[in-house]
């Protein structure tokens, strides 16, 4: 992720859950929850509550169903939270992998991770515990093959879980499904913790991912990173690749059940979420399109509200993009597309310690969306 140091000045609500009103219904984009902290995913329970993971906190939240008013309640807290789910009586939340690379300071010693990075947590609403640890998994199954260690030292090793999605609990499904943008794989983990390969998605090497250096010597090509999962209406899995962020080289990877490769998707930027409509349009969210380049502080005037967008495939393949401000997790319920925005507010100084939470989950209709 881009990183930028400069701290923007901001106004949000205070309100956690709101039902809008007539003349917010019938704009584009609807804010339906506010004051979270950094949101990176939103999902719907069995009674359309939301739930969503707020990285800020480690909060697994669930909020009223869009259009009735009341407060959140926290079902799980968990140290360097990345996604949640929910199924059934069961909540599922994800970790972050360990931070890798050297520290900013070298006169300042890391900070330690949290505990059970890359990890899935599962259980009921404020008893979850660690189920499976995929980063061992990882370093024992190597499922994209890459090269782990160099000289005792890693340069593949890692394990960096990024969005989680419940199984559906019927013909042998597993408890969820896992995409690890560390380790460059779908993986699926059953109801006793056992993890297993579910899909891994090709290096790319095409375009400017030609010539990305990759891990082993001599090398090219942009890991995959997949970062977001989706049911389609034929309940075939939708992936989103973050493909190393190189611009157009983000793909969408459509598998069976059974992770069997039915159709890619190219042409993206960055995609982190990823959403199928009734109609069978994929809505991919492209998190920092448009963010100054660099980790340096943004450019002086800088609108930090042009970061972010989500662009629609319609079946006949047209496209189409709705501008929201840094959408990351994105999610498809009775009929209308729902995203996370300003998700990674932190990282942009939007969000500074003491200050208001800025993050918000939005209802984007069809008339947001231009073609591109």
């Amino acid at each position: 992720m881009v990183a930028a140091g400069a701290a923007l000045g901001l106004v949000v609500p205070p309100a956690v859950a709101s039902d809008g009103g007539a003349a917010s219904r019938s704009a584009p984009v609807t804010v339906v929850a506010s004051g979270l902290s950094d949101p990176w995913s939103v999902r719907f329970d069995l009674r359309g509550r939301l739930v969503v993971a707020e990285s800020g906190t480690g909060e697994i939240t669930r909020l009223p169903k869009p259009g009735q008013r009341g407060g959140a309640t926290v079902l799980a807290t968990v140290p360097g939270l990345a996604g949640a789910d929910t199924r059934a009586a069961t909540v599922l939340g994800i970790t972050s992998g360990p931070p890798g690379g050297a520290p900013d300071d070298p006169n300042t010693p890391p900070a330690p991770p949290p505990p059970n990075p890359a990890t899935l947590f599962a259980g009921a609403p404020g008893t979850v515990s660690p189920k499976a640890d995929l980063l061992a998994y990882e370093l024992k199954a190597n499922p994209d093959g890459q090269v782990q260690f160099v000289d005792g030292q890693p340069v593949d090793a890692l394990s960096n879980p990024f969005s989680v999605l419940a199984g559906l609990g019927v013909g042998g499904a597993p408890l969820a499904y896992v995409a690890d943008g560390g380790a460059n794989d779908v993986l699926a983990v059953a109801a006793n913790g056992k993890v297993s390969t579910f899909f891994v998605p090709p290096t790319v090497t095409t375009g400017a991912c030609a010539q990305v250096p990759n891990n082993a010597a001599g090398s090219f090509g942009c890991d995959s990173v997949p970062t977001g999962l989706a049911y389609g209406r034929d309940l075939n899995i939708y992936i989103a690749a973050f493909t190393a962020g190189v611009p157009g080289e983000g793909r969408v990877y459509v598998v069976d059940r059974r992770g069997r490769l039915l159709r890619t998707i190219s042409g993206f930027s960055g995609p982190t979420g990823v959403a199928v409509g009734d109609d069978g349009t994929v809505y991919v969210s492209e998190l920092l399109e448009g963010a100054p380049e660099g980790e340096g502080p943004p450019p002086a005037g800088f609108d930090p509200t042009s970061i972010g967008r989500i662009v629609a495939v319609a079946p006949d393949g047209r496209r189409s993009a709705a501008q929201v401000t840094m959408p990351l997790g994105l999610q498809w319920c009775d009929g209308a597309l729902y995203s996370t925005a300003w998700s990674v507010a932190g990282q942009f100084g939007l969000a500074p310690a003491g200050g208001a939470p800025v993050g918000q989950v939005v209802k984007v209709s069809k008339k947001a969306f231009s073609p591109l």
